[in-house]
């Protein structure tokens, strides 16, 4: 391969040739011609005139294709060797110039071989100075991360960037296994600090979506709150009553004890509810396993409520105002009070809008703001907010299925909880009491099967406060020894 640069000046006896030697064919001013080595490609290299004093870089004659090492090496040497060159011409000017007015000084004055070192040192300056600055300008016309490169350049070089961290590690899956840096990032999910934290989905939720189309285009309308039933198929004219009160704003579980969730198909609503079917579980259970705060955060009130509730006096939307307006993150409806056994606290007033206190049976209360005198709901039919279910839901034994307990520890989870735990009596419901979940224990000893069910609850009420109590202790003496 032959690379020819010729040089052709308008000034006499300037007239200058780099090896291997040849006339420019270039007119006019001052020229500097370039031509590229040939590559076994269509290209025929690069053509860049530069026209003193201010070049002008083209690219001609060049397949697009054309990325090679040595088209980029003949880039970096056309750059240099035009730099170089137009450095020396002025220079040369400049001491032709200075030769002849030194040497006509000189001879005047009797002192020509001191001028002749003076004005060695002042070219000399004058190349450091020129070469310096077109050194420095020339950094501009080649930047090697702003040229497209192909796979067989990017293999070859490691473009770093400010930071020292290469181009090519943007993205981990391009990099080799060994070149892959290790990620560690300890405000992640337990288990996924190994993970980028922009590809982290720590929470998720119950929206149905379409096997087709755009996800960004699943849903219509997303759901605000979740209200869940558990429920069995005898039960389902009473369900259909109460999910009627409650909007499109709201999304609809039922949790089936039964194993009958394919026949509740016959209601239109039931087609877009969510259906969870394990036999003889009861809701508790179900919330947790199911409605992990993770699962439901995109929620902002969840209704964890039984099947035997009469709705006929109760509005959903109504309810969820008043339960903003009055601030509670832990609520019930009020129930009828002519209807079954309930508490003093939960029972409904008729004159206002939401009790948060009340007063109960002499001794049952040694603090007027804890339960069962404040601070107190039943567990039949709680609203929770999304921040006190996440609270809650930890406080729920695996093995306590009943919940019997829970109701006198909710408190622990808002503060203050004699503010925040609250009935609304406007918004009411009857207990119908039917005692569905009963039949489907089992009889043993001689008893009937809703006697075992009421038998393990009671138990379960004595294992909880211990369980609760011991916990207290440990805690405290834990505290203790800092």
């Amino acid at each position: 391969m032959k690379a020819a640069v010729s040089v052709l000046s308008p000034i006499a006896d300037t007239n200058i040739s780099l090896p291997p030697s040849g006339r420019s064919t270039c007119q006019g001013q001052l020229y500097f011609c370039y031509v590229a080595p040939h590559t076994p490609r269509r290209s025929e290299g690069f053509a860049l005139d530069s026209q003193f004093p201010a070049p002008e870089v083209t690219r001609s004659l060049v397949d697009p294709e054309f990325a090679g090492i040595e088209g980029l090496a003949a880039l970096h040497i056309v750059n240099i060797t035009r730099i170089l060159y137009q450095a020396w011409h002025s220079v040369v000017l400049a001491g032709k110039v200075q030769r002849y007015l030194i040497m006509a000084t000189m001879h005047r004055s009797g002192a020509f071989k001191r001028s002749r070192d003076g004005a060695r040192l002042i070219i000399t300056a004058m190349i450091g100075i020129i070469f310096g600055f077109f050194i420095g300008v020339s950094f501009p016309f080649v930047s090697l991360s702003k040229i497209r490169l192909t796979t067989s350049i990017v293999s070859s070089l490691d473009l770093l960037n400010d930071d020292g961290v290469s181009f090519r590690s943007k993205s981990i899956e391009t990099l080799k296994a060994g070149e892959i840096p290790k990620i560690h990032v300890p405000t992640n999910p337990r288990g996924a600090e190994s993970l980028p934290p922009d590809i982290v989905v720590a929470e998720t939720d119950l929206y149905l979506r379409r096997l087709w189309g755009e996800p960004s285009e699943d849903l219509k309308k997303k759901p605000k709150y979740l209200v869940t039933f558990t429920v069995g198929f005898d039960q389902r004219n009473n369900i259909n009553a109460a999910v009627k009160k409650f909007s499109d704003d709201f999304a609809i579980v039922l949790f089936h004890y039964d194993g009958r969730a394919s026949e509740w198909d016959q209601f239109e609503w039931s087609k877009t509810a969510i259906h969870v079917s394990v036999k003889r579980q009861t809701k508790w259970w179900y919330a947790k396993r199911f409605l992990h705060p993770d699962v439901v955060a995109a929620y902002e009130y969840i209704f964890i409520w039984d099947e035997d509730l009469g709705v006929e006096h109760f509005n959903a939307d109504k309810y969820i105002q008043l339960v903003k307006k009055h601030g509670l993150e832990i609520s019930q409806p009020g129930l009828e009070p002519n209807n079954g056994l309930t508490w003093q606290m939960t029972k409904r007033r008729g004159d206002r809008e939401v009790h948060k206190d009340t007063e109960e049976k002499p001794g049952w209360c040694s603090n007027p703001h804890l339960p069962p005198c404040a601070a107190f709901v039943e567990i039949m039919a709680p609203v929770f907010s999304r921040e006190a279910w996440r609270c809650v839901w930890h406080m729920i034994q695996n093995d306590l299925v009943h919940g019997w307990g829970l109701d006198f520890a909710l408190r622990r989870c808002v503060e203050p909880a004699h503010e925040k735990i609250g009935v609304v009596d406007s918004q009411w419901i009857v207990h119908q009491v039917i005692p569905s979940l009963g039949s489907q224990g089992q009889s043993e000893n001689g008893k009937a099967p809703w006697e075992g069910v009421r038998s393990r609850c009671r138990n379960e009420w004595s294992l909880f406060q211990n369980r609760l109590k011991n916990a207290d202790k440990a805690y405290l003496a834990l505290v203790g020894k800092r």
